[in-house]
C-alpha cells in the first residue's frame, strides 16, 4: 500500500530541507520518506514560491476593481435620482422656469 503524507507534514520537511542543516540522506531516513520524494517536493515548493506573493496582488486588485464598479455604481444611482426628484418637483409646480424652488409663490 502506497504511503499518503499530509500537507502539512510535507511543509514541514521541506522546510527542514531549505534550512540544509541536515543532508538530503539525513532528513530522508530521519521521516522515513524517500530522497527522491523529497527532491520532488522541494521542486514543487520552489516553483509555488512567487505565486504565493501575486495572489495578495490579485486578490488587492480584485477588491480595487470591485470597489470602483460599486462606486461608478452608486454615482450613477446618485444622477437617476436627482433626475427623478427634479422631475417630481416640476411636475408638483415647486420649481419655477427659472428652476429655483418656490420663486414667485405666495
Amino acid at each position: 500500500m502506497r504511503k499518503r503524507y499530509t500537507n502539512q507534514f510535507k511543509a514541514q520537511v521541506v522546510q527542514e530541507l531549505l534550512k540544509e542543516e541536515k543532508t538530503l540522506n539525513q532528513l530522508a531516513a530521519e521521516h522515513g520518506v524517500h530522497p527522491n520524494q523529497l527532491k520532488r517536493w522541494k521542486t514543487i515548493v520552489l516553483a509555488g514560491l512567487p505565486s504565493l506573493f501575486s495572489k495578495d496582488d490579485q486578490a488587492a486588485q480584485a477588491a480595487a476593481a470591485a470597489h470602483e464598479q460599486q462606486i461608478t455604481e452608486l454615482y450613477a444611482e446618485i444622477g437617476r435620482l436627482t433626475t427623478e426628484v427634479t422631475w417630481l418637483k416640476k411636475k408638483a409646480g415647486l420649481l419655477t422656469q427659472s428652476g429655483t424652488a418656490g420663486a414667485g409663490r405666495t
